[in-house]
């Protein structure tokens, strides 16, 4: 399947990178090449200069499912990428008690996955990701599946996260709401084969919740992202 062509895109570090389009536009397919999970048949995927033909630890994944090992606690799953970046243990331990902190999940440290809501899954994958310290977050509709409530409150809470940092973000989603309030740069692709038509920056500065909604002109500018969208689907 040809699912993405002549797709072209600089995320320098500090930017978060919103990716929106129909569904099969091949959004997944650019993120994951990115992670180095799949090789493009042509063109290059670089990070900080080197070529990505393989997935790193300088990349950190967040998928949409709640993809966390089982077996593991919650303090077991954040340690398991600092295996090999940390050797000592106290150092490690102290590195999971600072992103259990960060992602308020303290008192929760030795339950498992099953024990846990959905929100609170995606918080361990989120803090999971993060602790190694990777130049690229990558972030496939990591809040899709849950409650609208608690989307909210992740998506201000990943807003958080990411202003500590200079990393560069990239975010797939199918939701201009949270395009809008993640996104400083929101790319708007065809249908397939995906191509960029719009490279959108956010007119909203930072620091941004869900109360731009408010916003008089907040209407009007998710209305254009639609019709681009729109323009796709019919």
């Amino acid at each position: 399947m040809h699912a993405v062509e002549d797709v072209s895109l600089v995320v320098p570090p500090g930017e978060t990178v919103c990716l929106l389009g129909p569904s099969g536009c091949g959004k997944s397919s650019v993120l994951r090449a990115i992670a180095g999970f799949i090789r493009p048949d042509s063109g290059q995927v670089l990070v900080d200069g080197r070529l990505v033909d393989e997935p790193g630890a300088d990349r950190g994944m967040v998928f949409q499912e709640y993809a966390l090992f089982p077996w593991l606690t919650v303090s077991s799953n954040i340690a398991f990428g600092l295996r090999h970046r940390l050797v000592d243990h106290a150092q490690r331990d102290a590195v999971v008690r600072s992103w259990i902190e960060k992602v308020k999940l303290d008192g929760f440290e030795r339950a498992y996955p099953k024990q846990l809501s959905g929100g609170m899954q995606q918080r361990v994958a989120v803090a999971r990701a993060l602790a190694p310290d990777p130049d690229v977050l990558l972030m496939d509709e990591p809040f899709g599946a849950l409650d609208a409530q608690t989307r909210v409150l992740m998506q201000e809470m990943l807003g958080s996260l990411i202003a500590e940092s200079r990393r560069a973000v990239v975010f797939v989603t199918h939701d201009i709401d949270e395009a809008l309030v993640i996104g400083d740069v929101l790319c708007i692709m065809s249908k397939r084969p995906g191509r960029l038509l719009e490279v959108f920056p956010n007119p909203f500065a930072r620091p941004r919740s869900a109360h731009i909604f408010e916003l008089n002109d907040y209407g009007p500018v998710k209305a254009r992202i639609f019709e681009t969208i729109r323009r796709e689907i019919t």
